[in-house]
């Protein structure tokens, strides 16, 4: 679960880090008062983490609905990164005519070189 953690959140963790070190760069000015570093770390520290805790469970809620979708058999829409010219998105359905299966937190078929990430996926 950490894992799936930082590959989710991870380029947000990354803004979260520039956001804090901002705040860092202002509440330590001169003209700042004394007490501005530490209610500032507190307060941009919690907004972040409130808002990337809020993004985490709103994207593995997303993953498990998409999973439950899949196995009873509805279809579901992924973003395709190979077929940018011709079609944005390809829909996924688990039947007894398709290859797709899912392994661990992506949907795989022999006929696509690429995995889809469950989290890009949306029930139809």
């Amino acid at each position: 679960m950490l894992r799936d953690f930082f590959y989710l959140e991870g380029a947000y963790l990354i803004l979260a880090v520039i956001i804090i070190l901002i705040t860092i760069f202002v509440t330590t000015r001169p003209f700042m008062s004394p007490s501005a570093p530490k209610k500032g770390l507190v307060a941009v520290s919690l907004i972040l983490s409130f808002f990337i805790g809020i993004h985490f469970w709103i994207t593995t809620s997303r993953i498990a609905y998409v999973k439950k979708a899949f196995y009873e058999n509805k279809p579901i829409l992924c973003e395709s990164r190979m077929l940018r010219k011709m079609a944005q998105s390809i829909e996924i359905r688990k039947s007894t005519l398709s290859n797709w299966q899912i392994k661990g937190d992506n949907f795989v078929s022999p006929e696509y070189n690429r995995p889809f990430h469950l989290a890009r996926c949306i029930v139809k």
